[in-house]
């Protein structure tokens, strides 16, 4: 029997491979779902005409008309199957059609009700704040005294919130340095002693902070109870520098690769007052960072993250997120004399509720290490709003501003006043 297969997406499709092929007349065998789609196995009239002369065992006598009966019956049956999977098809076509429809038109509404919420939003927020200008004008400069230095709004927001009626600047400065945390003299690392790993990203001044570390302590406990390590064997010379400071401070420097080398110098070493350890520096995205903070919890080394106050806020905000953990004990901002203001790296070290040890601000060892005064601190974040810059907000864009930074989502946190 010379039966064709037809093999399509759907009925539709393949009903039209048959009737191209083997023409309108075409008998209808078989139709069925397969893998690809739907198969349908069909046979020319013709053929099939032939094949029922000779396997019909029927008397000779027997009309010619009945085979072409027969023919027409099969012929007219298949096309109804067919028919019948075809309106299926385009039925539940249609019914998917409407159903997506409504689904598309109520995407489309809720995008739209999004929208006029945010401009809403934005709207109250702006008329909210031109209120607030007119009724507590001192409370409105102080925001935008903060901000124009680097406090974030969510900070800036959060603290005048609370401020009193008679609050003024000082009593910002003094709410801001009774959130701001400093290591008190018992936990000074220098003093105190240990093994630390100072880590942050690329840049950021690991290797001079820690031989400023180092000089305070050889100072103090003398060279043959401090001693250096390095794990940076990714840029290139970061051992060697690290070995001329060790031999201008008299101290021993060792250089480890991974944890078990770590935990067999540090074995070695336990008769030191001070370890410092000089990481490698990487992107605060990078995979190796939490390789790094594994390797240094496994070991039980605490460590100081180092933020480089030049930086962005949402920078330095990313940095604290990606090497916070419970080793780490504090904070070391680096970079200050070339910050323009201080107000940014404050303000993370706040809401993170970082403790500060040291301040780093120039490149000199061991002069440009030295202990944290909250007093000078905040006099030079604010001294630097009173210099005319092209990023400071502007009275009349103030209203804007803040109605679109009240639409972002803050830090929620809980200051003390």
């Amino acid at each position: 029997m010379n039966a064709r297969k037809f093999i399509a997406v759907n009925s539709r499709e393949a009903l039209k491979l048959v009737r191209v092929e083997l023409g309108e007349d075409a008998v209808i065998l078989s139709n069925r779902k397969v893998a690809d789609g739907v198969e349908i196995v069909a046979m020319g009239s013709a053929e099939l005409s032939r094949l029922s002369e000779t396997k019909v065992s029927a008397p000779k006598a027997a009309p010619a008309a009945l085979n072409k009966q027969a023919l027409n019956q099969a012929a007219a049956l298949g096309a109804k199957v067919l028919d019948a999977n075809t309106q299926r098809e385009i039925a539940t076509a249609k019914k998917e059609e409407v159903a997506a429809t409504p689904a598309a038109e109520q995407a489309g509404i809720l995008s739209e009700i999004k929208t006029m919420h945010n401009m809403l939003k934005e709207q109250m927020a702006c008329m909210a704040w031109s209120d607030m200008q007119q009724r507590d004008p001192k409370r409105s400069t102080l925001m935008r005294d903060m901000i124009n230095v680097g406090f974030s709004p969510a900070l800036s927001r959060q603290l005048l919130d609370k401020m009193p009626v008679n609050g003024d600047s000082a009593w910002v400065r003094r709410i801001l340095a009774h959130n701001i945390r400093t290591a008190s003299a018992a936990d000074d690392v220098v003093t105190r002693g240990g093994v630390y790993a100072l880590v942050g990203p690329t840049g950021v001044g690991k290797t001079t902070t820690t031989a400023k570390l180092a000089a305070r302590a050889v100072v103090r406990y003398g060279a043959d109870k401090v001693a250096l390590i390095t794990t940076d064997s990714y840029r290139i010379g970061a051992h060697e520098q690290l070995k001329i400071y060790g031999k201008i401070l008299g101290a021993t420097v060792h250089a480890v690769r991974d944890t078990e080398d770590l935990k067999l110098t540090l074995s070695g070493l336990k008769h030191k007052h001070l370890v410092l350890i000089d990481t490698m520096g990487v992107g605060q995205r990078d995979s190796r960072v939490a390789g790094q903070a594994e390797m240094f919890d496994a070991a039980g080394v605490r460590r100081l993250l180092l933020l480089n106050a030049t930086s962005a806020g949402g920078t330095l905000d990313d940095v604290v997120r990606m090497y916070h953990g419970s080793g780490v004990v504090g904070c070391i901002p680096t970079k200050l004399d070339e910050a323009v203001t201080l107000g940014t790296v404050l303000d993370v070290v706040v809401r993170h509720k970082l403790t500060m040890h040291y301040i780093a601000s120039g490149q000199r060892v061991p002069e440009d290490l030295h202990e944290v005064n909250l007093d000078y601190l905040l006099h030079r974040a604010f001294k630097a709003g009173a210099k005319p810059t092209a990023f400071a907000m502007q009275e009349l864009e103030f209203p804007a501003f803040m109605a679109g930074s009240g639409a972002a989502p803050m830090m929620r946190a809980e200051y003390a006043a």
